[in-house]
């Protein structure tokens, strides 16, 4: 199954010069359609994968078989409609009524009411490929970005999606390669391409400087809001999942077999943190106090109080993988394999 543990790490278990830009237009294929996702009873215990505040309105977490819940405290969940069954892995409110959902099937999802209701931006199950994660600067211009290297991008909120290429994104071998082939072989070139990129796992954007991570210890950086992008030196040859800046400026990024790093000069050199556990880590959140929480299988739910210098283990009674977390004032919001739950911040249920 596709999200047996953390949806970041589904492309791993699934899929177990300046930058060179190049746009297509991709049409949806006429012989799949869509299906609505299942209204059903007790639909909080499902798997969900992400979890993000809906401004100051309430809550929003996606997950299995489409589903999608909104909330308004954080303790009761409503499901709402959705138009397509697809595992859903991220979803990101620039405001209060503006939000974005992606998924498998290269599915791209809209809301403009606070997340009641949900439209197809982008559905192609053809591509049997899952897009990983979705930023919006404001309510026109966004970027969603998955597995085999998927890289779409919009400047009109959605109506129309890109998809676009990123020289500059592969192996510096790669890169060589494919310059000579765009100039020997055009046609073979575009096919070429799509197998030349890493998984793309999830980005971290800071203003217009954006942080994106994907499989074999890929880490790129634009300084430009995505236009163009900085592959950076591999510092780890397994698949990183999340990529965060804390308060005081420094870097962590969370990956395969309890895999921790921390760098404080902006990516240039890179710390292995010890940590307690050696499963997969999934998520990393921060409260308003500077508290650090890494989530991944197993029921880990990590804490630091230094600036992820060290890491203490709060133990999970159930074991489930957390997929994500939302830090709250005195809890936190937790997404997991069998559900939404609540925790006391210091504490275990």
């Amino acid at each position: 199954m596709y999200y047996k543990f953390s949806a970041l790490c589904l492309s791993t278990l699934l899929l177990t010069h300046s930058s060179s830009v190049l746009s297509l237009e991709i049409a949806e294929p006429l012989d799949v359609l869509p299906k609505a996702a299942f209204m059903v009873p007790l639909a909080e215990r499902a798997l969900f994968t992400d979890i993000v505040p809906v401004a100051d309105q309430g809550y929003a977490i996606v997950g299995e078989r489409g589903q999608i819940m909104i909330s308004s405290e954080g303790n009761t969940w409503q499901q709402v409609k959705v138009p397509v069954q697809s595992l859903l892995t991220a979803v990101y409110f620039i405001d209060e009524q503006y939000g974005w959902a992606v998924g498998h099937d290269a599915t791209i999802l809209h809301t403009q009411d606070g997340g009641q209701n949900w439209q197809i931006q982008q559905f192609i199950p053809a591509m049997d490929k899952p897009l990983m994660d979705v930023y919006f600067f404001n309510r026109e211009q966004g970027i969603a970005v998955g597995a085999y290297g998927m890289f779409y991008t919009t400047t009109d909120g959605g109506a129309n999606w890109q998809s676009t290429f990123h020289l500059s994104l592969a192996a510096a071998e790669d890169q060589e390669y494919l310059a000579e082939l765009a100039e020997m072989d055009p046609e073979a070139y575009l096919l070429e391409r799509e197998s030349v990129l890493p998984h793309f796992n999830r980005l971290m954007v800071n203003g217009q400087q954006i942080y994106m991570v994907g499989e074999a210890g890929f880490i790129a950086l634009s300084e430009d809001a995505g236009n163009s992008w900085q592959r950076l030196e591999a510092f780890y040859n397994g698949s990183l999942f999340d990529v965060h800046r804390t308060q005081q400026n420094t870097l962590l990024v969370a990956g395969l077999r309890g895999n921790l790093f921390r760098s404080t000069d902006d990516g240039l050199s890179w710390q292995n943190i010890t940590i307690p556990v050696s499963a997969s880590l999934s998520s990393i959140a921060e409260d308003v106090n500077g508290q650090l929480y890494v989530t991944g299988n197993a029921g880990t739910l990590l804490r630091s109080t230094d600036d992820g210098q060290s890491f203490q283990y709060l133990e999970q009674a159930d074991g489930r993988a957390i997929l994500n977390v939302l830090p709250l004032a005195d809890r936190l919001l937790l997404v997991t394999e069998s559900g939404v739950r609540t925790t006391s911040i210091g504490k275990s249920e």
